[in-house]
């Protein structure tokens, strides 16, 4: 709702658990819904491979379509909301977390939303965040309504959360969290309004790079499916090779998928295969168990050589035709809803601040503290009305800033070179001092707006 500013149908947005659907919010001519028994039969739509979870998941699953500028270039997956405590028992009527991995396995971005007041992972939210392992480059957290808490129990609940996320998520990196609070409504607690509009620009900028890296992440996919093909056809082929021809074969096939771990590290070793590339152990004797070994294939060298041929020359060459498509077509970036205006006018990130400050006014911004800054420069003994640079380093290694800040703050200041400080210079130096102290950076070439009256070329006039 808040990226599409508008209404979607089928939404209901609430305090208790409203959802209850997978809604996928797609554009469409005409706004209106498509029920999931009619969406899973239309060859148009990517959701045909969903029909094997069942009428109980398809009478709980739709399709929102409406013309929205945003949705021209995303579509997105509204998942219903997790249950906990003793409503998590009373089952959904088909596996969610089976459903929530087929989707993880085909989207491009996992946004996983916390509220700043109700931090706790249920079993629920555990399992399904479970069912995204192999899928963790995708996932993002967003801890909502963090205006709803002031400074000192966000620093805590940021904290709390990060930690239950490292119980759940089994990764040695970190977890990106956006903080902020996504909704048109005015801030309850605005100590952290510079924090949240950083936070959400950040986000933004995640998910409107998404299509331009749609092409080399379906190539990503393509890799990591034909390694698994590949290992899978080790698997059964010797599994089919271990089976006897006539007697005993109900129990050679027992023994087999007690031996699958066994089997797993002969396999890694005869064919030189990472672990990683392996179907999780459980999993896969829990399918075996309703499987004839006698029917399946042989393994096929000529095939392998094939996918081997691919992995190793296909697709490199294929990448540089992406390069190359990418660098002679227009960017493309999701655009409208929240993604237009936000950085547009005086309220775009970071706009009147900073070294940004005083932009539009037509008075030079360091004037209306440089009697302060003149004092101290008259106590460091100018000739000729400048401070050379040793009397400037000692003022200014006061500001307890590293060298290489001040030395950076030295090379705008000193406009015309000469290796000293005017007032009007020192009175810069000091601003920028100033900006860098209040957790602001610095610019890379100075502003024209910044730079002292007395060092402005005047406009040469027309004869």
């Amino acid at each position: 709702r808040y990226l599409l500013e508008q209404d979607f149908p089928g939404m209901r947005i609430g305090p208790e658990p409203t959802t209850d659907s997978f809604i996928a919010v797609m554009y469409g001519e005409t706004e209106g819904n498509v029920p999931g028994n009619a969406l899973v039969v239309d060859p148009k739509k990517p959701f045909r491979k969903l029909g094997r979870f069942g009428n109980a998941f398809l009478n709980r699953f739709m399709c929102s379509q409406l013309p929205n500028e945003v949705l021209k270039s995303i579509s997105i997956i509204d998942s219903p909301g997790i249950l906990s405590g003793e409503k998590q028992r009373i089952s959904r009527g088909y596996d969610f977390c089976q459903v929530l991995q087929w989707f993880a396995e085909r989207v491009d971005r996992i946004i996983l939303l916390f509220d700043a007041h109700k931090l706790d992972i249920s079993d629920e939210f555990s399992e399904a965040i479970k069912s995204f392992r192999g899928q963790d480059d995708k996932i993002r957290v967003v801890l909502n309504k963090a205006d709803q808490v002031d400074t000192q129990q966000l620093m805590r609940v940021y904290g709390a959360l990060m930690w239950s996320l490292g119980k759940v998520i089994d990764t040695p990196e970190v977890l990106r969290v956006y903080i902020g609070s996504f909704w048109a409504h005015p801030l309850r607690n605005t100590d952290n309004r510079r924090l949240f509009e950083a936070e959400a620009q950040d986000l933004f900028r995640d998910i409107q790079s998404l299509p331009q890296k749609a092409a080399v992440r379906k190539l990503n996919d393509l890799i990591k499916r034909a390694r698994l093909a590949k290992v899978h056809a080790y698997i059964i082929s010797y599994l089919k090779k271990e089976m006897p021809s006539v007697f005993g074969k109900e129990n050679k096939k027992k023994e087999l998928i007690n031996k699958l771990p066994e089997i797993y590290i002969q396999l890694q070793r005869e064919y030189h295969i990472s672990a990683g590339d392996f179907p999780e152990v459980k999993k896969m004797q829990e399918l075996l168990e309703n499987c004839d070994f006698t029917k399946f294939h042989s393994l096929k060298p000529k095939l392998i050589e094939t996918v081997d041929n691919m992995l190793a020359n296909k697709i490199a060459s294929l990448m540089n035709l992406i390069s190359q498509e990418e660098s002679n077509m227009p960017t493309e970036m999701v655009q409208g809803g929240a993604f237009d205006g936000t950085m547009a006018g005086p309220f775009g990130h970071g706009y009147g601040e900073g070294a940004k400050e005083g932009a539009d006014e037509e008075e030079w911004v360091v004037a209306k503290d440089k009697p302060a800054y003149d004092e101290i420069f008259y106590t460091l003994s100018p000739i000729n009305g400048k401070i050379s640079g040793i009397s400037a380093k000692k003022e200014m290694v006061t500001s307890k800033l590293p060298n290489s800040v001040l030395g950076k703050i030295w090379k705008l200041a000193d406009c015309d070179g000469d290796g000293m400080l005017d007032d009007e210079e020192f009175a810069l130096a000091k601003h920028l001092i100033k900006i860098k102290l209040d957790g602001y950076e610095l610019p890379g070439t100075l502003p024209s707006h910044l730079v002292p009256p007395s060092h402005r070329k005047p406009f040469q006039t027309a004869e």
